[in-house]
């Protein structure tokens, strides 16, 4: 018996003795493998008395996948890299469905590095895009990327070798929105909102980029034209949409059209013996309070204390005419250099954000264990 497939040729099938007998479906796909491939692995099958070798294709092809320099199989390294980036996107996942949470319906967002500049970045005009919560968006996005991955976990079967192709380009234009998108907040974090801290953003933009870098593991030299192009594509559409959706959400302040009269909400809970000695220790050392009337962390701050205590609290607001276009922050607000709300100035030293009172303790030398309960 002799074999219809030689090791190379331009044609698919080349005709051997004039005729070709029918050839079904799987043999057809082995020959193709091995005609983009060049595997070397061969086994014989039998056809209508003619004998054909089976071509096994080195991405996967059912009865070998191929193998690299280590002896691992090619499946395995492609199971490896879907499951860590399955469990990137998990990650991300939680994140934004925690901060989906709070943005939706309310309530100080836990900031790892303490202060109070993830609420602030989280309230701000550009946690919300077109409308919607930026949160949200994210969640949309590492929800896709965590589906596309688990789908492909759970299918190892010739089918779902054949879609890996179509799931690849899928995650390659998803994670390069999500990079291309994380790396302009980061460009508003730092320039727009003059570098304010927000770990949630910082770890997202981290996950973004991991999951990119792990979808383009899985293309080769080949498709670097494609890929070039895809990226290009997906990542102006992302650029110009977040310009123009950003570009709204200023034009209130471009227009002049803030205008907040300087109301402060009164605070309503009450004080505790500790929390009035704290405040009477940090009138009596100096330290202050720097504030405005439209931050809400400020009055988180204040509720800490409690009204009493708040009455020996030397607090400075910073826009006490209110806020409108042309409005300077106050001169003692410029004179102590405040770049955020709140801050304390205890000693000499500057404290930004909402701080816990046992920080205020520690930081102004206060022994609260001397106070009665």
């Amino acid at each position: 018996m002799t074999s219809l497939l030689p090791s190379f040729s331009p044609l698919p099938f080349p005709p051997h003795n004039g005729n070709l007998l029918p050839i079904e479906k799987k043999a057809i796909h082995y020959y193709l493998a091995f005609y983009n491939n060049n595997s070397s692995h061969k086994l014989e099958m039998e056809k209508g008395g003619l004998w054909v070798e089976e071509i096994e294709c080195g991405n996967g092809a059912e009865g070998g996948q191929g193998r690299d320099k280590t002896g691992n199989t090619r499946g395995d390294l492609s199971k490896l890299r879907y499951g860590l980036v399955t469990g990137l996107a998990a990650v991300g996942l939680a994140e934004t469905s925690y901060l989906t949470w709070v943005k939706l319906f309310g309530g100080a967002v836990s900031c790892p590095t303490g202060g109070a500049t993830c609420s602030d970045v989280l309230n701000s005009d550009y946690a919300m895009v077109f409308g919607v919560p930026l949160p949200f968006i994210g969640l949309l996005a590492y929800g896709t990327v965590t589906v596309l991955g688990v789908w492909t976990l759970l299918n190892t079967g010739n089918q779902a070798r054949e879609e890996d192709g179509v799931v690849g380009w899928l995650l390659l234009a998803s994670t390069t929105a999500m990079a291309v998108a994380s790396a302009y907040f980061m460009y508003i974090l730092n320039v727009k909102l003059e570098g304010a801290s927000c770990t949630y953003c910082v770890g997202s933009a981290l996950l973004s980029l991991s999951l990119l870098l792990c979808t383009l593991k899985g293309f080769t030299t080949k498709d670097i034209r494609n890929v070039v192009s895809l990226q290009l594509l997906v990542g102006a559409s992302v650029v110009v949409g977040l310009t123009v959706a950003f570009g709204d959400a200023n034009s209130a302040f471009a227009r002049g059209d803030i205008d907040l009269p300087p109301l402060e909400p009164e605070v309503s809970t009450s004080s505790s013996p500790k929390e009035l000695s704290l405040a009477k220790h940090l009138r009596s050392i100096g330290a202050k309070m720097y504030g405005a009337f439209w931050c809400s962390h400020c009055f988180e701050q204040k509720q800490m204390f409690g009204k009493e205590a708040m009455k020996y609290v030397e607090y400075v607001e910073c826009f006490p005419e209110g806020y409108r276009k042309g409005v300077q922050i106050a001169k003692a607000c410029e004179a102590a250099n405040i770049q955020g709300f709140p801050t304390w100035i205890i000693n000499g030293q500057q404290f930004s954000g909402e701080q816990e009172l046992s920080q205020l303790a520690e930081a102004s030398g206060f022994d609260a264990s001397k106070v009665a309960n």
